[in-house]
């Protein structure tokens, strides 16, 4: 994957993922919001919010997304601006690879522990793996940059 694809897919996923974790902080301070996404008893963002499991180690689910998508965007900005230092473009992955890793946790809670399914967390995660396949293929770039595969002989010497 080019460079610049990779850079889209973190710079959309991370501004549209903040935005819709944005909606989500809405939803849950105007309840009126949640019957947007309400279609029936299980697309519905209503039977998440009124779940009481929004919150993970304390903090309210939503947030974890708006801080994951904004660290999202400052490292991603912050690697193209230092495109030589692979750290940051390792950290990137760490961070999106991290936010997968919660979303798969929410997506188990949504589905099996309320039995519902929020379509706005729903395109949260999915901007949210769009990020993380743009960082890992940043990533697989960088490891190659510095890792440059040995010279193999021709058949011909």
């Amino acid at each position: 994957m080019r460079a610049q694809t990779c850079r889209s897919l973190l710079a959309l996923g991370g501004a549209l993922g903040l935005v819709v974790s944005i909606f989500a902080a809405l939803e849950f301070y105007d309840a009126s919001l949640s019957n947007v996404c309400t279609v029936n008893a299980f697309v519905s963002c209503k039977a998440i919010l009124e779940s009481g499991k929004t919150t993970t180690f304390g903090v309210q689910d939503y947030a974890w997304g708006i801080v994951g998508f904004v660290a999202i965007l400052v490292l991603a900005g912050l690697s193209e601006r230092r495109r030589k230092d692979n750290r940051i473009t390792y950290l990137l992955l760490l961070v999106t690879t991290g936010g997968i890793a919660f979303a798969l946790y929410f997506l188990y809670v949504e589905l099996v522990e309320i039995g519902a399914l929020c379509p706005v967390c729903l395109t949260a995660y999915l901007f949210g793996v769009a990020a993380w396949v743009g960082s890992l293929g940043l990533a697989q770039r960088a490891y190659r940059r510095s890792h440059p595969a040995p010279d193999v002989p021709s058949a011909d010497a």
